[in-house]
């Protein structure tokens, strides 16, 4: 299936984030949606959060309802609350902060990954000083127009059902028995990844990162762990078409006890507030309360459209996509009638690396938007020969040059090095037994 999805992004190009801007502004049809949200949960550990915003400001003090978006956010704790309550509090503010302020809205879609990438490494960077050993997944959802923007670190879900019936996924699953990839990133880095061993030798339970014994790769916390456990999300950015689609948020309480598909078809056609509760209700009922349970749903729906309809049967429909519809690359032209294609997700950006010099190395035109002189990560000001650049081109200090960046400063320049296994991480690496010396 990853081979097959590799291919498809091959042979598919990405719209544009102009191209869509540009048909929404364009036409008449393309009214900013009307974003209900319902949450519900059950709580067995008291370590699941959410945040809720429906009225943010790209620019404080703008009253335009064009200039607003909304956040949702589940921060799944683990080992104690103290990461997920500090990511609550923190992270957005991070992550704004990392944007450049007096952008247009089209340059701050385009310059919301890498700052989405920036705010989740610095809220980790900034926990580590709390001296708390408590970690937490983040799916962190910003909803701008039509167009939604997705990151995330751990094994929380976000999916999304568009008005069509086709469903996609919109996170990435961080646990390491799920990706070859990461065992291999932290290995290298200097982990230790295996099961748990108990008496004679014999290795039970999921795949774990030692020490500490986490089951995910990336998260926000974990100081116990390693630092090779990298809070670097993946991000994932799409345009929904003006028929609209739901969100479905959820922690792995709701995941270990229902398929995506269980899940839409046990709420759709309810309104979002009664949907949440009868995916906990469904999720508890499979499985008990083993786990905190929560669930965020979020309805994208055409101005004045209260219930979301059943969307239309259609064959296929349990079959979930990795991979988003987008337009065939006969055609090299990025006009906008190569693109115009009714009633489907178009993606718009997609990005899961965990190497943090590749997230931050962003292209032209989208690098202009960034200031130069200043770290990418915490947003301290540099002077022209302190900042380190993320190429590692440099062996000895001497004055920048604009090409050479972007730059961090030190403190964050040694988080990256220890994030990559290039000094020593938090810890030291033991294999974990239960039974034998």
């Amino acid at each position: 299936m990853a081979a097959a999805a590799a291919s498809v992004a091959r042979e598919r190009p990405m719209v544009p984030l102009a191209v869509l801007l540009r048909r929404e502004i364009t036409s008449e049809k393309m009214e900013r949606p009307d974003v209900l949200h319902g949450q519900a949960s059950q709580s067995k550990k008291g370590e699941d959060f959410t945040l809720l915003e429906t009225d943010c400001r790209r620019v404080p003090g703008d009253r335009d309802a064009d200039a607003t978006f909304s956040v949702f956010a589940l921060f799944d704790g683990h080992n104690g609350s103290g990461a997920a309550t500090y990511a609550k509090e923190n992270l957005l503010d991070n992550v704004l902060s990392a944007i450049p302020s007096d952008l247009t809205r089209e340059e701050w879609l385009a310059a919301l990954p890498r700052a989405l990438v920036a705010g989740f490494v610095k809220t980790d960077k900034e926990f580590q000083t709390k001296a708390h050993t408590s970690g937490t997944t983040v799916t962190f959802v910003i909803i701008d127009g039509w167009v939604v923007t997705v990151a995330s670190v751990g094994d929380s879900r976000c999916i999304l059902e568009s008005a069509e019936g086709s469903v996609y996924y919109l996170s990435a699953d961080h646990r390491l028995d799920s990706d070859e990839e990461e065992v291999e990133r932290i290995t290298v880095s200097g982990g230790e990844v295996g099961r748990l061993n108990i008496v004679g030798g014999t290795e039970i339970g999921p795949l774990r990162c030692w020490p500490g014994g986490l089951c995910l790769s990336r998260s926000i916390g974990d100081m116990d762990v390693g630092e090779f456990i990298v809070p670097v999300p993946h991000v994932k950015q799409v345009k929904l078409s003006n028929a609209g689609g739901r969100l479905i948020i959820s922690s792995d309480g709701v995941w270990d006890a229902l398929t995506s598909e269980v899940a839409l078809n046990c709420s759709r056609g309810l309104p979002a507030y009664v949907a949440a509760h009868q995916i906990v209700k469904e999720a508890v009922q499979v499985k008990g309360l083993r786990d905190d349970t929560t669930c965020i749903v979020i309805d994208i729906l055409p101005p004045e459209k209260i219930t979301p309809a059943p969307p239309p049967k259609k064959a296929g429909i349990g079959v979930f996509k990795n991979m988003f519809r987008r337009k065939s690359s006969e055609s090299s032209s990025h006009s906008d009638r190569d693109f115009i294609e009714p009633d489907v997700v178009e993606e718009i950006f997609e990005e899961g690396s965990a190497l943090l010099g590749q997230r931050l190395n962003t292209a032209y035109p989208i690098r202009s938007l960034f200031k130069l002189f200043i770290c990418a990560i915490c947003q301290v000001e540099l002077k022209p020969d302190e900042g380190i650049s993320i190429h590692g081109i440099l062996s000895v200090p001497r004055k920048q040059h604009p090409w050479d960046g972007p730059f961090l400063c030190t403190s964050c320049q040694e988080k990256r090095e220890a994030m990559e296994g290039k000094r020593p991480s938090r810890g030291s690496s033991f294999r974990k037994s239960f039974g034998s010396e």
